[in-house]
């Protein structure tokens, strides 16, 4: 019985992400063609996911949430618990698992991802989008395609670049990698404070 009304809510939650998604949209002033341009989701299917006819699927919701500066409870309408520890849900996405370390809408997205080492994410496929993101890497060694550059970032080394910028990361070696993310959709650079002022020698 339980299952039943899980069931139910779940599709209670589904029904009503297309009038929110259009509501987002709106009030940030976004046209489907720019958000098709951001997420890399046709017109169609976003005109299609607005009206209720398409079922919104986890693959279509991650970028939007990201596009819309948004969560994905948020984007679904989950009910706050009152809890202010952040619950992880993991999620998979082309090979990748990404855990949402921030509910804050708008402004910079944190993310923990871990890459296994035989990802699908093997073969480099560069994308661009619109944001700025800044990565550090916690363990295992992250290749990251950058444009012309190819560098690989061992535990404790970060990169920071502006998305629109051809780029591609994965995992080096057998051993899997573990880094953060921080993610600005407007191109928010991340204010690191932590390095010390530069002294004129003189």
């Amino acid at each position: 019985m339980g299952d039943d009304r899980d069931d139910l809510d779940l599709d209670r939650a589904l029904d009503s992400v297309g009038p929110r998604l259009r509501a987002l949209r709106k009030r940030r002033g976004t046209t489907l063609a720019e958000l098709s341009a951001a997420t890399g989701i046709s017109v169609s299917t976003l005109s299609r996911l607005e009206s209720g006819a398409r079922r919104p699927t986890l693959e279509l919701l991650l970028p939007l949430a990201r596009a819309h500066g948004v969560s994905l409870d948020e984007l679904v309408d989950a009910p706050p618990t009152g809890d202010p520890r952040i619950h992880l849900r993991p999620v998979t996405r082309h090979g990748m698992t990404m855990l949402p370390l921030s509910r804050r809408a708008g402004g910079i997205q944190a993310y923990k991802l871990i890459i296994p080492p035989r990802s699908p994410r093997r073969v480099p496929d560069l994308k661009t989008h619109e944001g700025y993101e800044w990565l550090y890497v916690l363990d295992g060694r992250l290749r990251v395609l950058l444009g012309e550059h190819d560098l690989i970032l061992s535990p404790g080394e970060a990169a920071e670049f502006d998305t629109r910028v051809p780029h591609w990361f994965g995992a080096v070696g057998d051993e899997p990698v573990e880094f953060l993310s921080l993610f600005g959709q407007q191109g928010e650079r991340a204010h690191l404070r932590a390095r010390p002022k530069a002294t004129s020698a003189g």
